[in-house]
């Protein structure tokens, strides 16, 4: 009797992604459609107002502005973001934050936006110190925040109306002044020519003169001779 060894068979089983690799790609395909959201956000954000475009709050400081900037600028670098306008809602975000780094700048946003609160305030009959915390803001809607960004909204569009037509008037202002100017030129322009031109003419019209002066000499010289 012959004694043999048996091999157990070995099955190959098909390699399948493991629950990490799954979880890291839905973590890719989540953290890729939340940069596109935030460049749309960033997109359709008041350009007028830098603290909507960084969607931070009036009271950061300037560190915080610095901090949130280049947290959404990494997050939607075009670079790492497929969406088409991504470029455009990262110089948004660059000018946001050039904007408010600019102490001038900023402290007119602010007195603008401290120009909408109280206005605010005064409309809804409420006192001029009343704090964002008061329970009588907490029961307004929409609430308080929402107004008060709409109401900034109203004031900063104003401004820029008003930017727009002084510009618009300067240059008016600067077209009426380069008109007169080129008309002074060409006024002194046409004086120097007609100066020229009669300079020019002068031997001639002594001739003429001259000319003149012999034939009513000689005129004059005969009618006397005549008359002798």
């Amino acid at each position: 009797m012959s004694t043999g060894t048996s091999t157990p068979s070995s099955s190959k089983t098909p390699t399948s992604t493991n629950d990490t690799d799954i979880e890291q790609l839905l973590s890719r395909e989540a953290s890729a459609f939340q940069r596109e959201l935030e460049v749309e956000r960033i997109l359709k954000a008041f350009k007028l107002n830098p603290y909507d475009i960084l969607d931070i709050d009036e009271s950061s400081k300037p560190e915080g502005i610095k901090r949130r900037y280049r947290q959404l600028s990494l997050f939607i670098h075009p670079d790492k973001t497929p969406h088409a306008r991504a470029p455009d809602a990262f110089d948004l975000l660059k000018k946001a934050e050039s904007e408010l780094s600019d102490t001038a700048k900023r402290e007119a946003l602010d007195a603008t936006i401290a120009e909408a609160r109280l206005q605010l305030l005064r409309s809804h009959g409420f006192s001029t110190s009343t704090q964002d915390d008061d329970p009588k803001l907490r029961g307004l809607v929409p609430s308080f925040k929402v107004q008060l960004r709409a109401k900034v909204k109203d004031l900063l569009i104003e401004e820029e109306v008003r930017r727009r037509k002084a510009i618009k008037m300067n240059l008016a202002n600067e077209g009426l002044e380069a008109r007169k100017k080129e008309e002074e030129v060409a006024t002194r322009k046409r004086k120097a020519e007609e100066d020229k031109t009669w300079e020019e003419s002068r031997e001639t019209r002594v001739d003429s003169w001259r000319s003149f002066n012999n034939t009513t000499k000689k005129k004059k010289k005969t009618k006397a001779q005549i008359l002798g």
